[in-house]
C-alpha cells in the first residue's frame, strides 16, 4: 500500500492486487459495503494519518479506480459536503468505526487504461517503436509530471496476444503506474494529446 499527498485535503492510495488478496478481498469487493472493506478503509486512513498527518474525520469524497495491470487507485478528498450529496454508483455512505464515522461520496470508475511511467525519454522512444504495431490508430496520450513521462493507452479491440506483448514491452522499458488521468490532467502537462505512439515514432 502506497499513500501520497496530492494537496492539503487530498491523498492518493495505491493498492496492488496482492494487497487485496492478503486481506481476503476480491477486486469486485471494493465496490461493496462489507466488513473487510470497512477494515481496509480504516487501515488506509490510519496509515494516512501516521505517514502524512492526514486527518480523516468528517465528510470524505472517495474515488475508486480499477486499473487492469497495476491494481486499485483510491483518491480521498476531505471537505464539507451536504449529506444529500452522498450518493454514488455504490451506496457506501457511512462507516461506523470505533471512534468516528466516515461519510463518503463514492465515485466508481473501472478502466482498461494502460498507464506506464518512463524516467528517461530515450526509454520511452524505444518502447514506442516496439509497440507501434500493436497500438490502435490514434492510440496513446503522453504527459509529463514530476520530470517523468507518462504514456497512457486505451487497448480498444486489441487481441489478447497483442495486449500481453504490449504490457511486456512497456514493463521492460518503464514501470506500471497508479497515476490516473485526472491527476495528470490537473497536476501534469499534456505533451501529446492523442496518437502519441505514432507521433513519437514519426518525429524522433
Amino acid at each position: 500500500m502506497k499513500i501520497e499527498r496530492l494537496s492539503p485535503d487530498k491523498i492518493r492510495i495505491f493498492l496492488t492486487f496482492d494487497d487485496l488478496v492478503e486481506r481476503g478481498i476480491q477486486k469486485d469487493d471494493i465496490w461493496r459495503e462489507i466488513p473487510k472493506v470497512h477494515e481496509l478503509f480504516s487501515e488506509m486512513m490510519d496509515q494516512a494519518y501516521s505517514e502524512l498527518g492526514f486527518d480523516a474525520t468528517g465528510p470524505l469524497a472517495v474515488e475508486v479506480f480499477a486499473l487492469p495491470v497495476q491494481g486499485m487507485v483510491i483518491i480521498v478528498t476531505r471537505g464539507k459536503m451536504s449529506h444529500q450529496h452522498f450518493r454514488g454508483e455504490s451506496d457506501l455512505e457511512t462507516y461506523d468505526g470505533e471512534e468516528e464515522v466516515y461519510e463518503m461520496e463514492v465515485t466508481l470508475e473501472q478502466s482498461d487504461l494502460i498507464s506506464f511511467v518512463f524516467k528517461d525519454f530515450e526509454d520511452l522512444l524505444r518502447a514506442a517503436k516496439v509497440i507501434r504495431q500493436f497500438v490502435p490508430d490514434h492510440g496513446g496520450a503522453l504527459f509529463s509530471y514530476k520530470d517523468k513521462y507518462y504514456l497512457q493507452l486505451e487497448p480498444h479491440e486489441m487481441e489478447d496476444r497483442d495486449y500481453n506483448t504490449l504490457i511486456s514491452v512497456l514493463s521492460e522499458y518503464g514501470d506500471a503506474t497508479s497515476v490516473t488521468p485526472s491527476v495528470l490532467a490537473e497536476y501534469g502537462k499534456v505533451v501529446i494529446a492523442e496518437n502519441a505512439v505514432n507521433v513519437l515514432c514519426s518525429h524522433f
